[in-house]
Parts: C-alpha cells; structure tokens; sequence
C-alpha cells in the first residue's frame, strides 16, 4: 500500500496527505528466531499489522471497488475484507447467471491489479426466491470460479438459509450454547453462584442475544431450542435440578425470556429512530406518524403503521411500528434511551415474568 496515499478528491490534503505518505513509505521487516533475524526486505504494499490506521487505509484504498460493483447494477456492503453483493431481479431473468459472473471477473481483476486475491474458497451464492415455489437455475461457471447455490451461508456469525426459516442458526447457535453449557457443568462445583452466572452471561447469554432481532415472527417451535438453553443456563447458575421452574430463576437473575429479550432489541432500534441516532437504512422502515390534521396526539412519538400485505408479517417494518404504538405513552417519552431502556425492561418485565 506504499505506493498508494489517500488523495484530495478524499478531502485529505496539503499537511494530513503529506503524513499519509510519510507513514506509508519506506517501511521494512525481517524475521527474527532464535535470536537470529533475516534479511530486512523493502515493503511495497501494506501497513503494519495491527495498527490503528489498517482499516481505514484498507477502506479507502478499496473505495474504487464500488464503482465496479455499482457498474453491473448491483448494491453491496463491506464489513473489513468482506465484501456481499445484492442483486433483485425478476423470476423470469435470465441473465443473471451472465450478470454475476461478469461482475465478478471485473472484481477478480481489479483485485489482482490493487495486489489482493478474490478467496474462492469464501465465496458463496445464496438465492432466495420470493415465493418457496419458485426454483431458480442459477450457476456461475467461468475461467476462475465454478459456483452453485448454497443452502445456507454464514455472514458474520448469523446462517442465513434461502427460505429464511432460520432454523439452521438457530440449531447452529443452540449447539455452541449446549457445548459451552456442557463445559461450565464439569467445573460448576468449583465455583461460586457469582463467577458462574459471569461466565454464562459471557459464553451463553450473550450468544443468544446477538442479532437475536433477526428471529421476530418466526414460529414458536423454531426459536423453542434457544429458551430451552436461556432455560438450562439459568438452572445451572443457581445449581438447580434439571426440571425446576425458571420464573423465580430469571425473576432473581433479572433475565428477560427470549420472546421479551427480542421484543426489548426491536422497541430500542426504533427509539433510535425516532430519535435520528439508528443507522440510516432503518429511517424508511419505520416513519413518524403524522396525522392529517393537528390533534393531542401527535407529541405522542408514534410511528406511521403500513397496510400489511401477505406475506410480510415478518417485516420490520410492519412489526415494529404496531409493537411501538402499543407502548405506554410514558415509556414511548422516555426523556433519554437510558430512561426508555429502563422503562422498556421494567414493562416486560412485568409483562412477561410477574403476570
């Protein structure tokens, strides 16, 4: 990455570019073992690992991929080195198959011209269909890559299947749990009720709880599995027997089941909207509601509710808006997210552990 420096039309010029440049030339490194050091050999191309500076150079300096992906009509999101394509195309297209592949040789080779390498080994195909019955032929066959359609994909933890069912995540994400579970069980008698409910908390719940708002709506027999280990973990921090009741567990614990825990996740993202602090994809899901004419009404922080359509009752934003609007109008206020938070917790709370 040495003989590359982030330029003006990035709005970093004159001292700021001149520092660029300083930290990204004339780098070297060798091989030190056994108190022994190998030749030092110039570094053309990369910044020290580890350093605080590598992702956002790595950032800027694959900013023009963008336009590449852009050019074949497709969106995309970059999360480090991972970069997904997102295609909508119609049932009847078929030119797809030609679209991607195309799209990926003008990635394969601006990779190989910026000095990176496309990981075959990495790169999947998903295909989700706007109606289970319709079957999509899709397959990528050019001189670099052979690709199918996978079942399933993993993107940051979460498994993604073509039908989004989510029972793959939520087998994937029940069976690191039970393995963990099953791990603290053997030193449970060493250690204390406290360091217990810790390493639960850090190697259990906290599995649960990522990117638990992505099972809202699905049916209670798929997300059965994940109560049963917020169940199971529960009883072990207290060393109960494997049939007590978890109420006054998670009443002690102060634990919200996971029905509550997910609800909790989706009404603090649209606090975040209503209060221009959630990330921007999220603004046009879940709009404030403004009424025809001026009524008390309208301090209410509301959110506009969409005329459901079949097959969208999953949505985020069918569901949270009504899931908002059915809020106490005091929680709703909540002077900061703080408050709103504590407000939230203590309604489901009561809603879901002391009825």
């Amino acid at each position: 990455m040495a003989s590359f420096c982030p330029h003006s039309s990035m709005g970093i010029t004159e001292k700021a570019h001149a520092w660029f440049e300083l930290y990204l030339t004339g780098r070297s490194y060798s091989v030190s073992w056994l108190g022994q050091s190998s030749t030092v050999h110039h570094l053309a191309t990369g910044v020290p690992q580890g350093s605080v500076l590598g992702p956002l150079l790595f950032a800027i300096y694959t900013t023009s991929l963008g336009e590449i992906i852009r050019s074949h009509g497709f969106s995309y999101h970059c999360y480090a080195d991972n970069t997904q394509l997102y295609l909508s195309f119609p049932p009847d297209d078929h030119t797809v198959s030609a679209r991607i592949s195309n799209c990926l040789s003008d990635i394969s080779k601006w990779m190989k011209s910026h000095h990176l390498q496309l990981n075959l080994s990495k790169t999947e195909l998903l295909v989700i269909p706007a109606k289970p019955s319709i079957q999509h032929n899709i397959s990528i066959q050019n001189d670099f890559l052979s690709l199918a359609p996978s079942k399933a994909v993993r993107n940051l933890g979460v498994v993604i299947d073509e039908h989004l069912t989510f029972k793959d995540h939520v087998a994937s994400v029940a069976r690191s749990c039970r393995f963990a579970l099953y791990n603290i069980r053997k030193i449970r008698p060493y250690l204390t009720q406290h360091a217990t409910q810790l390493l639960v908390q850090s190697t259990v719940i906290s599995r649960l709880h990522y990117c638990n708002a992505l099972l809202t709506g699905l049916p209670g027999c798929t997300v059965r599995p994940l109560q049963m280990v917020q169940n199971a973990a529960a009883r072990l921090v207290f060393n109960q027997p494997k049939r007590a009741h978890v109420t006054p567990l998670f009443i002690e614990l102060h634990w919200l089941p996971l029905a509550a825990r997910i609800k909790f996740k989706l009404l603090t993202l649209a606090y975040k909207v209503r209060d221009g602090t959630a990330p921007i994809y999220l603004n046009p899901l879940a709009k404030a509601y403004v009424s025809a004419r001026p009524l008390r009404s309208s301090q209410d922080r509301r959110l506009a509710v969409p005329t459901p359509r079949s097959g969208q009752s999953r949505l985020f934003s069918c569901i949270v808006p009504q899931m908002w609007n059915d809020l106490p109008s005091t929680t709703r206020t909540g002077a900061s997210f703080s408050i709103f938070k504590k407000l939230l917790k203590t309604l489901l709370f009561r809603e879901h552990l002391l009825n």
